[in-house]
C-alpha cells in the first residue's frame, strides 16, 4: 500500500507518517522512484476482531450514570468504525477483586480490544497488570485523565478498602478462635485415650 494509505488506517497524517519512514520506524516501507510503499500489515485471520465496551460504577444508585456511559463508550467506537461485540455493565467497586462479568471477559481469549472510560472503571489498582495479562488484548482507555473520579466514588472505595481489611483482620480472629477450639477438642480428646 502507498504510505498516505498507511497513514489513513493508522490514524497519522502523511507527515507524520513520512517522518516515521525516515526514521525507518514503519517495518517492510520501501521507496520506488518518488513513492512510498508500506508493505500490508498480515493480520492473524483466526483472530477476527472482537471489541468489548466495560462500564462500571460504584453503586446502583448511579444506575443512570452506567447507562450513558455505556453509551458513550459506543458513540466512540464507532467514530473509530470499530464494531461493538460485546457491551458489560456492571455495578461494583473498583476495588472489588471479584466482580463475575469483568472475570469472565478476562477469561475469554475471543476478546482482541477493550475499551474503557477511565482507568478506575477497569480497575482501581492494578490496571498495569491486567494490561500485562491481556497482551493479546488492546486496552483502549478513552479518557487518561482523572477527572472521572469524583470525591463519591473515591469515598465509597476507601470504605471499601477499609471494610475489606476489616473483614480479613476480623476473619484472621475467627479463624484463629477455630483453631484454637479444634487442638482444644483433640487435646481432650487424645487425653482421654490415654
Amino acid at each position: 500500500m502507498k504510505l498516505s494509505q498507511y497513514a489513513k488506517s493508522h490514524g497519522v497524517t502523511y507527515r507524520t507518517a513520512w517522518s516515521w519512514f525516515k526514521a525507518g520506524k514503519i517495518e517492510g516501507a520501501y521507496q520506488l522512484g518518488n513513492s512510498i510503499f508500506v508493505k500490508d500489515e498480515k493480520k492473524d485471520p483466526s483472530k477476527t476482531e472482537w471489541t468489548v465496551v466495560y462500564s462500571r460504577v460504584s453503586s446502583s444508585e448511579n444506575k443512570a450514570n452506567l447507562d450513558s456511559q455505556a453509551n458513550r463508550l459506543i458513540q466512540f467506537c464507532n467514530a473509530k468504525g470499530w464494531i461493538v461485540n460485546q457491551v458489560i455493565k456492571e455495578c461494583a467497586s473498583g476495588l472489588n477483586d471479584n466482580r463475575p462479568k469483568l472475570q469472565k471477559l478476562l477469561k475469554e481469549k475471543k476478546v482482541t480490544r477493550l475499551v474503557v472510560e477511565h482507568k478506575d472503571r477497569l480497575t482501581r489498582f492494578g490496571f498495569n497488570y491486567i494490561k500485562t495479562l491481556l497482551d493479546s488484548c488492546e486496552i483502549i482507555v478513552i479518557n487518561q485523565e482523572k477527572e472521572g473520579t469524583t470525591s463519591e466514588d473515591l469515598m465509597e472505595d476507601f470504605v471499601s478498602l477499609v471494610t475489606s481489611f476489616c473483614a480479613r483482620i476480623y476473619g484472621r480472629r475467627r479463624s484463629k478462635r477455630q483453631t484454637e477450639k479444634l487442638i482444644q477438642e483433640l487435646s481432650v480428646t487424645d487425653g482421654k485415650k490415654n
